[in-house]
């Protein structure tokens, strides 16, 4: 019995030595989190530099291709049909007949303009033979008049003033067989327009009559819609619209390469030849033309491309790392480090040259600039700077 009580004893004062040690850590633990509660330093912001360098990025730009020359032939004469011998996908001469009309009236004039001119042809040479007569008249008297009382001297004046007005008559005949002559030649010309021929070499893209229609001249009868139409397909207009903020600094005789819908992963090239110099103000684009050689016609007119455009400015630009912008709905800015203290700067981005975006704003080269922007770093605050190495 003795024994069961000291170990009871025993027992108990081990559970009070437990308890007291365990009484000791607690105590320690409140310490070490009193410690803890101890209010940080200001916060530490990874920064990065503002770079000045050249900018020099290239933009995919939609382009269209068109012809270089397109035409639709219209009948310069009112006429039918008689024959075309060219028909939608052909491929013309410069100067090949296409079609030819016929129009009986033209035959008609032309006969009666070629018997008026043979008309004043005989006319002038009756005449020139009365003229003759008149003139040899004339010489006799004048020779005759040397001898004194064998020719009255006002028959030889009458017979100088009839050879005169021979003359005259001579050249109002002459006169009458030179506009005869016009107008067969007038009549003639307009017979040459029966035949409609290729202004230039290319391609008949449209054709809208057959044998037997009726054609004429613009505002005339049959001209509701051209004979043929022709595109010039070997050289072809590349036309980009290209927005304002990036006309500059692309001159006449650069060259451009492009690509097209249906040859892909194949690249095209063109050279700059015309530049409108003035912006389209509904869309603020200005229209540059590239010329493309299409010899092997692989290239369509009307085809749409993406253009490699290239874009620079005349002087360095400003760039940062694009998670250094921060955006809201009320504005877009940086946020600077300058004495250990943040400000927001409103900046507007351009341009993204890899990591790297183009801003504009009241900053300059070396500002140091929150890497990582965002609207939770207040302006105003205390901060400590840890540089971080530029992308």
């Amino acid at each position: 019995m003795r024994i069961r009580a000291q170990v009871r004893r025993a027992l108990t004062g081990f559970g009070a030595l437990s308890l007291l040690a365990l009484t000791a850590c607690r105590g320690n633990t409140t310490g070490q989190k009193t410690e803890k509660a101890v209010p940080a330093g200001p916060q530490t912001v990874e920064v990065v530099k503002v770079v000045e360098q050249p900018l020099d990025v290239t933009l995919s730009l939609p382009g269209e291709l068109i012809p270089y020359q397109t035409v639709a032939l219209y009948s310069r004469v009112t006429g039918f049909v008689k024959t075309i011998t060219v028909d939608r996908g052909s491929r013309v001469r410069a100067g090949q007949q296409l079609a030819a009309l016929e129009a009986p009236e033209l035959v008609a004039q032309k006969a009666e303009a070629r018997s008026k001119l043979q008309s004043a042809e005989a006319q002038l040479a009756v005449i020139r033979s009365k003229a003759e007569a008149t003139a040899s008249t004339y010489e006799k008297l004048k020779a005759a008049s040397a001898t004194p009382g064998v020719v009255a001297g006002n028959d030889v004046v009458l017979a100088q003033k009839a050879v005169e007005a021979d003359q005259g008559q001579i050249a109002s005949a002459q006169q009458n067989v030179e506009a005869a002559r016009q107008a067969l030649n007038s009549v003639s010309d307009i017979e040459g327009y029966l035949r409609v021929t290729a202004p230039f070499s290319g391609i008949v893209t449209e054709r809208n009559v057959h044998p037997g229609a009726l054609v004429g001249p613009t505002g005339g009868p049959g001209t509701a819609t051209p004979i043929v139409r022709i595109v010039e397909s070997h050289r072809l207009r590349l036309v980009i619209p290209v927005p304002e903020a990036y006309t500059a600094g692309v001159t006449n005789g650069t060259s451009l390469t492009f690509t097209v819908a249906a040859y892909p992963g194949q690249t095209f090239a063109g050279t700059v030849s015309r530049i409108s110099q003035s912006v389209d103000v509904p869309t603020r684009t200005m229209a540059v033309e590239l010329d493309v050689n299409n010899a092997d016609g692989r290239l369509a007119p009307g085809t749409f491309c993406q253009v490699k455009w290239p874009v620079r400015r005349s002087t360095p630009s400003l760039l940062v790392p694009n998670g250094s912008v921060a955006t809201t709905t009320g504005r877009t800015f940086v946020i600077r480090v300058r004495d250990g203290r943040t400000e927001w700067i409103d900046v507007k981005t351009g341009l993204a040259s890899g990591p790297l975006v183009e801003v504009f704003g009241d900053l300059k080269p070396g500002d140091e600039i929150a890497a990582h922007g965002t609207d939770e770093l207040r302006a105003g605050v205390s901060v400590q700077v840890k540089q971080v190495k530029r992308a």
